[in-house]
């Protein structure tokens, strides 16, 4: 069990390390897998890894409800990491495809439906991460619950931001909204049971 956040964040790291390994071996002019066109590829893998965290965090509650609960410790973490890589989805986005021109995202928020989905799922991330820790959660008491509900409206912001970006197979955007219905539908039901008790 002490092992199971190192673990967790090595795990969560990877990622991060695979990026950046490409990144350099594109600075040095060696061979790399990210395609014709990198900027665009290191933009969507990171945005792809934001989901999968933010779909592991929100499964660990269901689970603890099912009495898997030796998980929970590395909720937190998860969300941090699902923090982390939406961050650098945008950064991304901004360095990559916009070269820092903060004018064009501001005209592509406003023009683009999918930008706007996905920078309005960033900014509901900001404040969950900023209260995810102890101090916060001690100072928020009982509004940090309803203030981290926010993460549904999050899950869906960010599906619909990655179904408009999908443009041919459409087989991994079905598996992650898959897997959010049957989250949303387990989140209502334990709250119409405990409405109802």
């Amino acid at each position: 069990m002490n092992l199971l956040k190192p673990t967790v964040f090595v795990l969560g790291v990877l990622p991060l390390c695979y990026c950046l390994y490409q990144i350099g071996a594109i600075s040095l002019g060696f061979n790399h897998s990210l395609g014709a066109d990198p900027g665009k590829a290191i933009v969507k893998f990171n945005g792809e890894w934001a989901l999968r965290f933010l779909l592991l965090t929100l499964c660990l509650t269901p689970l603890r409800e099912y009495g898997i609960r030796n998980l929970m410790p590395v909720r937190r973490m998860l969300g941090l990491f699902g923090f982390t890589y939406a961050f650098l989805h945008l950064l991304g986005y901004l360095a990559f495809l916009l070269e820092f021109r903060f004018s064009d995202l501001a005209k592509d928020i406003v023009e683009r439906p999918y930008i706007t989905f996905g920078f309005a799922a960033f900014i509901c991330l900001v404040p969950l991460a900023i209260t995810s820790n102890t101090w916060m959660i001690r100072r928020l008491r009982h509004h940090w619950k309803p203030l981290h509900r926010l993460v549904y409206l999050i899950l869906i912001l960010a599906l619909v931001h990655f179904f408009w970006l999908t443009r041919s197979d459409y087989t991994e955007v079905a598996i992650y909204s898959l897997l959010a219905v049957l989250l949303l539908v387990i989140r209502a039901k334990n709250w119409l049971s405990k409405k109802r008790n």
